[in-house]
């Protein structure tokens, strides 16, 4: 079933109005009629099954046939900031990341990345990244759009961690010279409701000096096996490895 995810305002009485892009969708794209059902979520809040009653290219109004239960995301909120990657990498990252129960993003501007942002070509980026996640987030029945920021300087991450109940670095070192008990030690010292931060350097890595600002702030080195993976990988084994501890274990 077609899910949306819609403003608190387009819900009222029990009728739900669709506009924009979403509307241009149901009516164009998916070329639905009236009495299809679709799904509608108000992020981190109602969800909501209803059935269409009236269809245009520019709006959509249905009516709720039914409340949904959702208790689809991760028991931990967890931010991936990614040192900024080459080509669409980071797409690829907020995509599957947001499949896999990302919180948010938080691309950063590392020593070692190639790709330098202006700006206007940021706020650019920001937008698409955002809709990314929006789209990934409805098929994959999220009860949040996941944020996506514009790409910030290295000490403006720096200042960030504080905000966190945790931060972990995912460093290529540490994976080299066998440590493999950080990121367990991490998720077992989080309870339900705490934000992690996880840092990913971009393709050349991070460098030493970024790692000792680091961990100045209390960020955790940790390895992620015994492979080396590459900076569009690394956040997946972090997620998929969350939803082992806190869903399946659990």
């Amino acid at each position: 079933m077609q899910r949306y995810f819609i403003e608190a305002t387009q819900l009222q009485n029990d009728i739900v109005t669709i506009i924009g892009d979403d509307a241009h969708h149901i009516s164009n794209v998916m070329r639905m009629k009236p009495e299809a059902e679709i799904i509608c979520t108000v992020p981190g809040s109602s969800t909501v099954r209803c059935v269409l009653t009236n269809i245009s290219s520019e709006t959509v109004t249905a009516t709720v046939v039914e409340y949904v239960e959702n208790t689809n995301e991760l028991p931990i909120s967890i931010t991936i900031a990614s040192g900024l990657p080459k080509g669409d990498k980071l797409e690829l990252i907020v995509q599957k990341g947001t499949e896999l129960g990302a919180s948010g993003f938080l691309p950063f501007a590392a020593a070692r990345s190639i790709v330098k942002l202006d700006d206007k070509k940021a706020g650019k980026k920001a937008e698409r990244w955002q809709k990314i996640a929006k789209e990934a987030a409805e098929q994959s029945y999220r009860h949040i759009v996941p944020t996506v920021e514009q790409p910030v300087a290295f000490q403006q991450l720096l200042n960030i961690i504080p905000q966190f109940d945790a931060c972990i670095v995912a460093y290529e070192e540490s994976a080299k010279t066998g440590e493999t008990a950080q990121l367990v030690q991490t998720f077992q010292s989080l309870k339900e409701g705490t934000r992690l931060l996880v840092v990913f350097g971009p393709e050349g890595g991070l460098s030493e000096k970024e790692v000792d600002q680091l961990t100045a702030k209390g960020a955790k080195l940790c390895g992620l096996g015994p492979r080396i993976l590459r900076t569009e990988t690394a956040p997946f084994y972090v997620l998929a490895a969350a939803s082992y501890h806190f869903e399946l274990m659990g």
